[in-house]
Protein backbone atom coordinates (compact mmCIF):
# COMPACT_ATOMS: atom_id res chain seq x y z
CA UNK A 1 0.00 0.00 0.00
CA UNK A 2 1.15 3.97 -0.27
CA UNK A 3 0.54 6.39 1.69
CA UNK A 4 0.89 9.96 2.24
CA UNK A 5 0.94 11.69 5.50
CA UNK A 6 0.22 15.52 5.24
CA UNK A 7 1.75 18.29 7.68
CA UNK A 8 2.24 22.20 7.63
CA UNK A 9 4.15 24.04 4.86
CA UNK A 10 7.88 24.03 5.76
CA UNK A 11 7.48 21.14 8.35
CA UNK A 12 8.02 18.08 5.47
CA UNK A 13 11.32 17.58 6.56
CA UNK A 14 10.94 17.52 10.32
CA UNK A 15 7.65 14.70 9.12
CA UNK A 16 10.04 13.25 6.91
CA UNK A 17 12.64 12.33 9.87
CA UNK A 18 10.06 11.05 11.69
CA UNK A 19 8.50 8.71 9.83
CA UNK A 20 12.22 7.34 8.83
CA UNK A 21 12.71 6.79 12.56
CA UNK A 22 9.55 4.67 12.92
CA UNK A 23 11.01 2.45 9.99
CA UNK A 24 8.37 3.10 7.61
CA UNK A 25 9.33 1.81 4.46
CA UNK A 26 10.55 4.34 1.51
CA UNK A 27 10.02 7.22 3.17
CA UNK A 28 9.91 10.12 0.53
CA UNK A 29 9.85 13.74 1.23
CA UNK A 30 7.31 15.69 -1.05
CA UNK A 31 5.65 19.35 -1.21
CA UNK A 32 3.03 19.04 1.40
CA UNK A 33 3.95 16.14 2.71
CA UNK A 34 5.76 13.00 2.92
CA UNK A 35 4.82 9.46 1.18
CA UNK A 36 6.10 5.83 2.33
CA UNK A 37 4.63 2.36 1.88
CA UNK A 38 3.67 -1.03 3.50
CA UNK A 39 0.76 -2.84 4.81
CA UNK A 40 -1.90 -1.19 6.64
CA UNK A 41 0.06 -1.22 9.64
CA UNK A 42 2.59 0.84 8.35
CA UNK A 43 0.03 3.47 7.83
CA UNK A 44 -1.72 2.79 11.51
CA UNK A 45 2.13 2.91 13.22
CA UNK A 46 1.69 6.66 11.60
CA UNK A 47 -1.22 7.50 13.16
CA UNK A 48 -0.22 6.61 16.52
CA UNK A 49 3.61 7.59 16.23
CA UNK A 50 3.54 10.61 14.36
CA UNK A 51 3.78 13.91 16.40
CA UNK A 52 3.93 16.47 13.07
CA UNK A 53 1.58 14.97 10.57
CA UNK A 54 -1.48 16.23 10.20
CA UNK A 55 -3.42 13.66 8.12
CA UNK A 56 -2.46 10.27 6.97
CA UNK A 57 -3.87 9.01 3.82
CA UNK A 58 -4.21 5.33 2.00
CA UNK A 59 -3.98 6.32 -1.76
CA UNK A 60 -6.64 3.53 -3.54
CA UNK A 61 -5.51 4.59 -7.49
CA UNK A 62 -4.47 7.71 -9.69
CA UNK A 63 -5.93 8.31 -12.86
CA UNK A 64 -6.75 10.68 -16.11
CA UNK A 65 -9.61 13.05 -14.98
CA UNK A 66 -9.77 15.50 -18.03
CA UNK A 67 -14.01 15.98 -17.28
CA UNK A 68 -16.59 14.92 -14.96
CA UNK A 69 -17.44 11.84 -16.37
CA UNK A 70 -13.64 10.57 -16.89
CA UNK A 71 -13.97 11.09 -13.06
CA UNK A 72 -17.04 9.36 -12.49
CA UNK A 73 -15.15 6.37 -14.50
CA UNK A 74 -12.54 6.69 -12.73
CA UNK A 75 -13.55 5.63 -9.33
CA UNK A 76 -16.60 3.55 -10.75
CA UNK A 77 -13.06 1.36 -10.94
CA UNK A 78 -12.00 1.23 -7.65
CA UNK A 79 -13.04 -2.22 -5.43
CA UNK A 80 -15.48 -0.08 -2.87
CA UNK A 81 -16.22 -3.41 -1.52
CA UNK A 82 -13.21 -3.89 -0.10
CA UNK A 83 -13.71 -0.75 2.04
CA UNK A 84 -17.47 -0.38 2.06
CA UNK A 85 -20.90 -2.30 3.76
CA UNK A 86 -24.37 -1.23 3.08
CA UNK A 87 -24.02 -0.50 7.01
CA UNK A 88 -21.13 1.94 6.68
CA UNK A 89 -21.70 5.81 6.36
CA UNK A 90 -19.06 7.46 4.41
CA UNK A 91 -18.48 11.39 3.16
CA UNK A 92 -15.55 12.43 0.60
CA UNK A 93 -13.32 15.78 0.91
CA UNK A 94 -12.33 17.24 -2.23
CA UNK A 95 -9.61 19.76 -3.17
CA UNK A 96 -9.42 20.90 -6.78
CA UNK A 97 -6.78 23.06 -8.43
CA UNK A 98 -5.46 23.37 -11.93
CA UNK A 99 -8.38 21.38 -13.72
CA UNK A 100 -10.99 21.93 -15.86
CA UNK A 101 -13.16 20.84 -12.75
CA UNK A 102 -13.18 23.71 -11.01
CA UNK A 103 -15.86 23.25 -8.11
CA UNK A 104 -14.60 20.98 -5.40
CA UNK A 105 -18.40 20.22 -4.46
CA UNK A 106 -19.50 18.85 -7.85
CA UNK A 107 -16.15 16.87 -8.10
CA UNK A 108 -16.90 15.09 -4.51
CA UNK A 109 -20.40 14.52 -5.34
CA UNK A 110 -19.78 12.53 -8.86
CA UNK A 111 -16.93 10.52 -6.38
CA UNK A 112 -19.80 9.82 -3.94
CA UNK A 113 -21.76 8.72 -6.81
CA UNK A 114 -19.26 6.30 -8.38
CA UNK A 115 -18.49 4.78 -5.18
CA UNK A 116 -22.54 4.29 -3.99
CA UNK A 117 -23.09 3.16 -7.25
CA UNK A 118 -20.75 0.29 -6.92
CA UNK A 119 -22.55 -0.90 -4.25
CA UNK A 120 -25.81 -0.16 -5.57
CA UNK A 121 -24.95 -3.06 -8.72
CA UNK A 122 -23.81 -5.47 -6.52
CA UNK A 123 -25.70 -5.21 -3.51
CA UNK A 124 -28.92 -3.82 -4.35
CA UNK A 125 -28.93 -0.93 -2.12
CA UNK A 126 -26.47 2.23 -1.59
CA UNK A 127 -24.92 2.71 1.79
CA UNK A 128 -25.86 6.83 3.73
CA UNK A 129 -23.72 9.56 3.78
CA UNK A 130 -22.93 11.63 6.69
CA UNK A 131 -20.88 14.37 5.86
CA UNK A 132 -20.41 15.87 9.66
CA UNK A 133 -18.97 11.89 11.20
CA UNK A 134 -18.52 9.47 8.70
CA UNK A 135 -17.10 5.91 9.29
CA UNK A 136 -14.70 5.88 5.78
CA UNK A 137 -14.05 9.54 4.65
CA UNK A 138 -12.81 9.31 1.43
CA UNK A 139 -10.19 12.20 0.16
CA UNK A 140 -10.02 13.40 -2.84
CA UNK A 141 -7.05 15.58 -4.88
CA UNK A 142 -7.90 16.73 -7.84
CA UNK A 143 -4.84 18.74 -9.51
CA UNK A 144 -3.75 19.40 -13.49
CA UNK A 145 -6.59 16.89 -14.49
CA UNK A 146 -5.57 13.77 -12.65
CA UNK A 147 -7.47 12.44 -9.88
CA UNK A 148 -5.89 10.81 -6.39
CA UNK A 149 -8.11 9.39 -4.88
CA UNK A 150 -7.42 8.05 -0.75
CA UNK A 151 -9.13 6.89 2.61
CA UNK A 152 -8.24 9.07 5.63
CA UNK A 153 -6.62 6.92 8.41
CA UNK A 154 -7.29 9.73 10.89
CA UNK A 155 -10.55 10.47 10.65
CA UNK A 156 -10.51 13.98 12.98
CA UNK A 157 -6.95 15.49 11.84
CA UNK A 158 -4.03 14.54 13.80
CA UNK A 159 -3.54 17.75 15.78
CA UNK A 160 -6.56 16.79 17.75
CA UNK A 161 -4.40 14.82 20.19
CA UNK A 162 -7.26 15.27 22.67
CA UNK A 163 -5.64 16.81 25.64
CA UNK A 164 -6.43 20.51 24.51
CA UNK A 165 -10.08 21.76 26.04
CA UNK A 166 -8.26 24.76 26.92
CA UNK A 167 -7.31 27.57 24.41
CA UNK A 168 -5.69 31.28 24.06
CA UNK A 169 -5.96 33.65 21.52
CA UNK A 170 -4.00 32.32 18.37
CA UNK A 171 -2.99 29.10 19.74
CA UNK A 172 -0.48 26.83 18.04
CA UNK A 173 -1.44 23.76 16.72
CA UNK A 174 0.33 20.45 18.79
CA UNK A 175 1.52 19.62 15.27
CA UNK A 176 3.53 22.84 14.36
CA UNK A 177 4.84 22.90 18.01
CA UNK A 178 5.98 19.21 17.55
CA UNK A 179 7.27 20.14 14.10
CA UNK A 180 9.57 23.31 15.95
CA UNK A 181 10.83 21.36 18.84
CA UNK A 182 12.23 18.61 15.86
CA UNK A 183 13.64 21.51 13.63
CA UNK A 184 15.18 23.17 16.71
CA UNK A 185 17.24 19.73 17.75
CA UNK A 186 15.37 20.66 20.78
CA UNK A 187 16.59 17.47 22.89
CA UNK A 188 14.37 15.75 25.45
CA UNK A 189 16.51 15.16 27.86
CA UNK A 190 17.65 18.56 28.87
CA UNK A 191 15.71 21.43 31.10
CA UNK A 192 12.93 22.99 29.07
CA UNK A 193 11.56 26.66 29.53
CA UNK A 194 8.81 28.63 27.76
CA UNK A 195 8.76 31.88 29.12
CA UNK A 196 5.21 32.60 27.09
CA UNK A 197 3.72 29.63 26.99
CA UNK A 198 0.35 30.64 26.61
CA UNK A 199 -1.80 27.34 26.52
CA UNK A 200 0.93 25.30 26.97
CA UNK A 201 0.97 23.36 23.69
CA UNK A 202 5.33 23.67 23.34
CA UNK A 203 5.58 22.73 26.97
CA UNK A 204 3.12 19.86 26.87
CA UNK A 205 4.47 18.34 23.32
CA UNK A 206 7.68 18.48 24.48
CA UNK A 207 7.29 16.50 27.90
CA UNK A 208 4.66 14.13 25.97
CA UNK A 209 7.99 13.58 23.63
CA UNK A 210 10.54 13.23 26.61
CA UNK A 211 8.31 11.01 28.46
CA UNK A 212 8.11 9.12 25.07
CA UNK A 213 4.44 8.91 25.40
CA UNK A 214 2.74 8.49 21.61
CA UNK A 215 0.63 10.95 20.43
CA UNK A 216 -1.96 9.01 19.23
CA UNK A 217 -2.22 7.20 22.48
CA UNK A 218 -5.39 8.79 23.98
CA UNK A 219 -7.76 8.90 21.05
CA UNK A 220 -9.97 7.42 18.23
CA UNK A 221 -9.20 7.29 14.88
CA UNK A 222 -11.17 6.66 11.74
CA UNK A 223 -9.11 3.27 10.72
CA UNK A 224 -11.63 1.30 13.58
CA UNK A 225 -14.57 1.98 12.36
CA UNK A 226 -13.68 0.61 8.95
CA UNK A 227 -15.77 -3.02 8.13
CA UNK A 228 -12.55 -4.69 7.43
CA UNK A 229 -10.48 -3.37 10.82
CA UNK A 230 -12.54 -6.53 13.41
CA UNK A 231 -9.99 -8.82 11.18
CA UNK A 232 -6.12 -8.73 11.48
CA UNK A 233 -5.62 -4.69 11.71
CA UNK A 234 -7.43 -4.82 15.26
CA UNK A 235 -4.81 -7.18 16.69
CA UNK A 236 -2.36 -5.32 15.09
CA UNK A 237 -3.34 -2.01 16.90
CA UNK A 238 -3.46 -3.52 20.10
CA UNK A 239 -0.01 -4.79 19.81
CA UNK A 240 0.93 -1.43 19.02
CA UNK A 241 -0.90 0.01 21.89
CA UNK A 242 0.61 -2.68 24.26
CA UNK A 243 4.18 -1.27 22.93
CA UNK A 244 3.45 2.18 22.94
CA UNK A 245 2.65 2.44 26.38
CA UNK A 246 5.46 -0.09 27.85
CA UNK A 247 7.83 2.54 26.00
CA UNK A 248 6.40 5.10 28.50
CA UNK A 249 9.12 6.73 30.91
CA UNK A 250 7.85 7.37 34.50
CA UNK A 251 8.41 11.04 34.38
CA UNK A 252 10.15 13.51 32.34
CA UNK A 253 13.75 13.47 32.59
CA UNK A 254 14.23 16.73 33.38
CA UNK A 255 12.74 19.93 34.24
CA UNK A 256 9.40 21.40 31.92
CA UNK A 257 8.72 24.99 32.56
CA UNK A 258 6.28 27.04 31.05
CA UNK A 259 5.19 30.64 31.98
CA UNK A 260 3.02 33.44 31.29
CA UNK A 261 2.31 36.79 32.13
CA UNK A 262 -2.20 36.48 31.77
CA UNK A 263 -3.96 34.63 34.54
CA UNK A 264 -6.61 32.76 31.90
CA UNK A 265 -3.23 31.36 29.74
CA UNK A 266 -2.37 29.56 33.06
CA UNK A 267 -5.43 28.29 33.92
CA UNK A 268 -5.61 26.75 30.52
CA UNK A 269 -1.93 25.28 30.61
CA UNK A 270 -3.23 23.74 33.74
CA UNK A 271 -5.98 22.13 32.68
CA UNK A 272 -4.47 20.71 29.18
CA UNK A 273 -1.33 19.54 31.21
CA UNK A 274 -3.27 17.47 32.98
CA UNK A 275 -5.55 16.48 30.64
CA UNK A 276 -2.75 15.21 28.73
CA UNK A 277 -1.26 13.17 31.73
CA UNK A 278 2.02 15.48 32.02
CA UNK A 279 0.57 17.78 34.92
CA UNK A 280 3.41 16.46 37.18
CA UNK A 281 6.13 17.32 34.50
CA UNK A 282 5.39 20.87 33.55
CA UNK A 283 5.55 23.13 36.15
CA UNK A 284 3.50 26.34 35.51
CA UNK A 285 3.85 30.04 36.74
CA UNK A 286 2.65 32.91 36.28
CA UNK A 287 5.54 35.53 35.89
CA UNK A 288 6.58 37.94 32.86
CA UNK A 289 9.03 36.68 30.48
CA UNK A 290 11.33 39.04 30.50
CA UNK A 291 12.61 38.49 34.01
CA UNK A 292 13.07 34.66 33.91
CA UNK A 293 16.83 33.53 35.05
CA UNK A 294 18.06 30.35 34.26
CA UNK A 295 17.14 27.66 35.59
CA UNK A 296 20.39 25.35 34.72
CA UNK A 297 23.57 26.00 33.73
CA UNK A 298 22.36 24.54 29.98
CA UNK A 299 18.97 23.84 28.51
CA UNK A 300 16.75 25.37 25.75
CA UNK A 301 14.17 28.15 25.44
CA UNK A 302 11.51 27.38 23.01
CA UNK A 303 8.86 30.31 22.51
CA UNK A 304 6.39 31.71 20.40
CA UNK A 305 6.63 35.29 21.23
CA UNK A 306 3.38 37.47 20.09
CA UNK A 307 3.35 38.81 16.65
CA UNK A 308 1.74 42.48 17.90
CA UNK A 309 -1.71 41.91 18.08
CA UNK A 310 -1.77 41.48 21.52
CA UNK A 311 0.07 43.94 22.82
CA UNK A 312 -1.28 46.99 21.48
CA UNK A 313 -3.89 47.67 23.93
CA UNK A 314 -6.16 49.80 20.74
CA UNK A 315 -3.88 52.42 19.93
CA UNK A 316 -4.55 53.65 16.59
CA UNK A 317 -1.05 55.11 16.40
CA UNK A 318 1.12 52.71 14.06
CA UNK A 319 4.25 54.21 15.35
CA UNK A 320 3.35 54.24 18.90
CA UNK A 321 2.17 50.46 18.61
CA UNK A 322 5.44 49.33 16.63
CA UNK A 323 7.59 51.38 19.47
CA UNK A 324 5.78 49.09 21.83
CA UNK A 325 6.51 45.79 19.97
CA UNK A 326 10.24 47.32 20.12
CA UNK A 327 10.34 47.47 23.64
CA UNK A 328 8.75 44.63 24.64
CA UNK A 329 11.19 42.50 21.94
CA UNK A 330 13.99 44.48 23.95
CA UNK A 331 13.20 43.08 26.87
CA UNK A 332 12.85 39.63 25.71
CA UNK A 333 16.30 40.17 23.96
CA UNK A 334 17.75 40.95 26.92
CA UNK A 335 16.15 37.61 28.97
CA UNK A 336 17.89 35.66 26.70
CA UNK A 337 20.85 36.96 26.96
CA UNK A 338 21.52 36.19 30.47
CA UNK A 339 20.89 32.64 29.18
CA UNK A 340 24.27 32.07 28.34
CA UNK A 341 25.39 28.54 27.43
CA UNK A 342 21.13 27.99 26.23
CA UNK A 343 19.94 27.33 23.31
CA UNK A 344 16.49 29.89 21.98
CA UNK A 345 14.34 27.81 19.39
CA UNK A 346 11.84 31.10 18.44
CA UNK A 347 8.53 31.41 16.44
CA UNK A 348 9.45 34.92 14.74
CA UNK A 349 6.77 36.31 12.93
CA UNK A 350 8.16 39.88 13.14
CA UNK A 351 11.74 41.00 12.21
CA UNK A 352 11.62 43.56 15.42
CA UNK A 353 12.48 40.62 17.22
CA UNK A 354 15.76 39.59 15.26
CA UNK A 355 16.37 43.07 15.15
CA UNK A 356 16.07 42.99 18.94
CA UNK A 357 18.31 40.15 20.03
CA UNK A 358 21.05 41.13 17.67
CA UNK A 359 22.45 37.47 17.37
CA UNK A 360 22.73 35.63 14.04
CA UNK A 361 20.86 32.74 13.95
CA UNK A 362 21.94 29.13 13.83
CA UNK A 363 19.18 28.18 11.80
CA UNK A 364 16.60 30.63 10.08
CA UNK A 365 13.81 28.05 8.60
CA UNK A 366 10.70 29.54 6.87
CA UNK A 367 7.57 27.90 8.77
CA UNK A 368 3.65 29.20 8.56
CA UNK A 369 1.82 29.10 11.36
CA UNK A 370 -1.68 28.69 9.95
CA UNK A 371 -1.64 31.83 7.07
CA UNK A 372 0.69 33.66 8.85
CA UNK A 373 4.33 33.06 7.34
CA UNK A 374 7.40 32.87 10.26
CA UNK A 375 10.79 31.66 10.56
CA UNK A 376 12.07 29.54 13.11
CA UNK A 377 15.07 30.74 14.53
CA UNK A 378 17.47 28.60 16.61
CA UNK A 379 20.51 30.38 18.44
CA UNK A 380 23.18 29.38 20.62
CA UNK A 381 23.78 32.25 23.25
CA UNK A 382 27.38 33.02 23.69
Amino acid sequence: MRFFATCAKGTEGALRRELSALRLPAVRGDRGGVSFEGPLEAGMRACLHSRTAMRVLLELARFPAPSPEALYEGARQIAWGEWLTLRTTLAVEATVSSSAITHSGYAALKVKDAAVDVLRDALGARPDVDPKDPDVRIVLHLARDEAALSLDLAGEPLHRRGYRGATTLAPLKETLAAAILLLGGVEPEAPFVDPMAGSGTLAIEHALRARRIAPGLGRAFGFQRWPMYRGGPQSAWDRMKVEAREAILPRAPAPVLARDLHTKAIDAAHRNAAAAGVAADVTIERADARELQPIAERGFIVTNPPYGERLMSGEEDPRVQQKKLAGFYRGLAGMLTRHSGWTAVVLSGNPLFERALELRPEVDHRLWNGPLEAHLLKYRIP
